[in-house]
């Protein structure tokens, strides 16, 4: 299992698979529920929708894929990276869409058009992990290249370059507050590092 999301009603889990599936689970019983096949490589994050009603998903295969979580219809294929997907955030009214990959960038998406919107660039490597803050209105992405990058959402424009960590940013999140950034590190960095992101 590369990735797993509740549901918001915690009643079913989405896993994805690197036998390019993903699955949907009944939380309480463990039953299979679906099996949505379409990736032509390894899966490796999902999100799911406010309402429950669709996911998205990402893959080495260089596409995100939108499923119907009650039919397991494949409902949109959205391409544009030139490398594979490793991570996916989703802001919290569903409307916008990050998705971090080993080409360099982030690209952000409008999930009620279903296209990319921006393309973020400034990264030196593979961007490992990608979050909004809780208003939607930042995006950060963490690299192998050592360096966390915050973004205005809504432009694409590039806010701040935070420096510190002696490996790759592997994950990271905001606080439910949007005041603070926690970063995990990887490639030999161990550390966890706490960022104000209201202050310079």
């Amino acid at each position: 299992m590369r990735s797993v999301a509740f549901s918001p009603d915690q009643q079913t889990l989405a896993s994805t698979s690197v036998d390019k599936t993903i699955r949907l689970w009944n939380v309480k019983t463990g039953e299979l529920l679906k099996t949505m096949k379409g990736h032509t490589a390894r899966v490796k994050s999902v999100v799911y929708s406010p309402d429950g009603k669709w996911i998205a998903t990402a893959a080495s295969d260089q596409t995100i894929r939108v499923w119907d979580t009650q039919t397991g219809e494949e409902l949109a294929k959205l391409e544009g990276h030139t490398g594979d997907i490793e991570a996916l955030a989703l802001s919290q009214d569903g409307r916008s869409l990050a998705s971090s990959s080993n080409d360099t960038t982030v690209r952000l998406w409008d999930m009620t058009l279903t296209k990319s919107v921006h393309t973020l660039r400034g990264h030196t490597s593979e961007v490992d992990s990608v979050g909004f803050s809780p208003d939607g209105k930042v995006v950060a992405s963490g690299s192998k290249d050592k360096s966390i990058k915050l973004w205005d959402a809504r432009t694409g424009n590039l806010l701040r370059k935070l420096t510190g960590h002696t490996g790759r940013v592997e994950s990271l999140t905001f606080s439910p507050d949007g005041k603070v950034l926690a970063t995990g590190g990887g490639g030999g960095d161990t550390s966890i590092r706490l960022w104000d992101v209201t202050e310079e």
